[in-house]
């Protein structure tokens, strides 16, 4: 175990985590919502520093990032456990879960294999890479000097305190807007909408992004749910943000149908009238 960063003493032997928005006040051997910081003794401690639920090569489409390194691959890592709880989640065998292999690797191990492989960068992706904070910014930063790019690959649910000690080792972001709805967050997600728009904005001004929106038939896939996401991007990230739309299908706690690829389609044109880029996945 690591001692985490962004923790607070609480009282008595509780301590108060302040990585994302939950906030969770976390009493003597519990952990909090992600699973993966425990109190133990009166300090947080991260149960993932150093552990990942697999490795690999991926083309850099398949995060998906379309306007950053072309055609190229990445060096992809994950971990267990996740700050929100998507009814829909496709990974949720690793983001739900901590019982999960976690084979141990280490910082200098991840960097000397992504030179090896003569790849451009190395992936934070998966699961939530902002929960496995401490070892995340750690490798970013030694990567960077060793002359590679990282990557984030998140839902956005974090606080801003963090995120800014982050942002100079990261070249790309790509974030999920799961729903321009707080409903939808709080109902579906347990999370909240206005700390994932407050990360795109912020993220906006210092590296590369670009927005997945993964479209669910009768929670997300009305014309107004698509004119609201479209016109919030335009108007606050600008016309040369790339979104993704993202086909549904069945999983983990969500049985509702497939997306239909038409759903899809409309999503793109309505998009279109105001964003240069809008992309379709999963179809």
């Amino acid at each position: 175990m690591k001692e985490a960063l962004y923790y607070r003493i609480h009282k008595a032997d509780a301590v108060q985590c302040v990585l994302c928005p939950h906030n969770c006040l976390i009493a003597e051997g519990n952990t909090g919502f992600c699973q993966a910081r425990k109190n133990v003794a009166g300090k947080l401690y991260s149960l993932i520093y150093g552990k990942t639920s697999g490795i690999a090569l991926d083309p850099i489409e398949k995060k998906p990032l379309y306007h950053y390194h072309q055609g190229e691959s990445i060096l992809s890592l994950g971990t267990g456990g996740c700050n929100l709880k998507c009814q829909f989640c496709q990974n949720w065998h690793i983001s739900q879960n901590l019982d999960v292999y976690l084979k141990d690797i280490s910082s200098e191990e991840i960097v000397k294999e992504a030179l090896r492989l003569k790849t451009f960068g190395i992936a934070y992706t998966y699961n939530e890479p902002f929960i496995w904070y401490e070892f995340v910014l750690e490798t970013a930063k030694l990567a960077k000097s060793k002359g590679l790019e990282n990557v984030l690959v998140t839902n956005g649910y974090m606080n801003i305190a963090p995120l800014e000690e982050m942002l100079p080792f990261i070249g790309a972001m790509n974030i999920d807007l799961k729903a321009m709805d707080d409903g939808f967050y709080r109902k579906i997600c347990k999370g909240a909408l206005e700390p994932v728009l407050a990360t795109i904005k912020r993220a906006k001004k210092e590296c590369h992004i670009e927005l997945t929106n993964l479209v669910i038939p009768t929670l997300n896939d009305s014309d107004e749910h698509f004119e609201k996401i479209t016109d919030w991007v335009f108007e606050n990230t600008g016309a040369d943000t790339v979104l993704h739309f993202s086909r549904y299908f069945p999983c983990y706690q969500l049985n509702l149908p497939a997306t239909p690829a038409e759903t899809l389609k409309r999503a793109q044109v309505i998009a279109k009238k105001k964003l240069k880029y809008v992309y379709l996945g999963n179809i």
